[in-house]
């Protein structure tokens, strides 16, 4: 019972009652039996009424903070630059610079600095030719008013796992910064235990979507199109002969037999009017 009274936090009136009975020329066993406190109790607060004239909490109570701010600047340095390292990573080098603080503690003040643990993107691994192709097709097509992409369909592949979940790594990143190049994990094409879809999207909504069997060969590709894209340009209401079929630079949808096959589309159909592509790789 005596050490459940010694732990609990009293409160500022109680304290104040052990100071007002004190001045009353109460003596301390009283008060303690009056108030149902230990004797301690009740002389730790009349000391430190004596001392500091007051019963309310002072400044600097509790327990120091293991990490200091020129601690949490260096680990926020140390996730700014490498995002993929994890708090128990960032604790070893702590101890080994003398710092003994837990990964748990880390996390905390990594989240205190807006610095969340996140899973990390999975995007295209490219390269400075890739990403100076995107680039120039970005400019290129930068002044396109909103009419134009209006009256696009886009159109891609896109691979779903089947079987357990595919590898994930936790990034400290900041709200918003998900798909910042160093906050995300390059991917590269071809896996096992998953199944393709090939799927097409204009701005007023969704188009056919078809499972890929096997692996999908220029031919396969060619019927998909011919199978979906007309009754998807009817259904989003594309303008006829002036629509933007979008694809990007897979071998099998720029190999000669479908540059072939789609030009051949192009001169028979009144509703495709041109073939863009983007440089992109998986």
């Amino acid at each position: 019972m005596d050490n459940r009274k010694r732990r609990r936090e009293l409160s500022e009136d109680l304290r104040t009652k052990i100071v007002e009975k004190y001045q009353q020329s109460q003596g301390y066993k009283s008060i303690s039996r009056d108030l149902d406190l230990s004797l301690s109790t009740v002389h730790n607060i009349i000391k430190k009424f004596a001392t500091h004239g007051t019963v309310a909490n002072l400044s600097g109570r509790g327990r120091k903070r293991k990490i200091d701010e020129r601690l949490q600047r260096r680990i926020v340095q140390m996730v700014d630059k490498q995002p993929l390292t994890s708090s128990k990573e960032i604790q070893a080098v702590l101890q080994a610079q003398g710092a003994s603080v837990s990964a748990r503690t880390i996390s905390r003040h990594l989240n205190e600095m807006k610095h969340y643990g996140r899973r990390a993107r999975r995007t295209a691994l490219l390269t400075q030719r890739h990403k100076k192709a995107r680039l120039q097709f970005a400019k290129m097509y930068l002044s396109k008013p909103n009419s134009f992409w209006e009256n696009v369909l886009w159109t891609d592949e896109t691979k779903i796992e089947l079987f357990g979940k595919a590898h994930h790594s936790t990034v400290y990143r900041k709200r918003n910064e998900a798909y910042k190049e160093k906050n995300t994990v390059p991917t590269v094409k071809y896996g096992g235990g998953s199944m393709m879809f090939w799927g097409c999207f204009a701005a007023s909504g969704t188009g056919c979507l078809e499972c890929v069997q096997g692996i999908m060969k220029s031919e396969d590709y060619q019927r998909i199109l011919g199978r979906t894209v007309e009754p998807s340009v009817r259904k989003l209401g594309l303008r006829p002969r002036s629509w933007v079929f979008q694809q990007d630079n897979d071998p099998k949808h720029t190999s000669k037999s479908t540059q072939k096959w789609m030009a051949t589309r192009a001169l028979e159909s009144s509703e495709v009017a041109s073939i863009e592509s983007t440089s992109k790789s998986h």
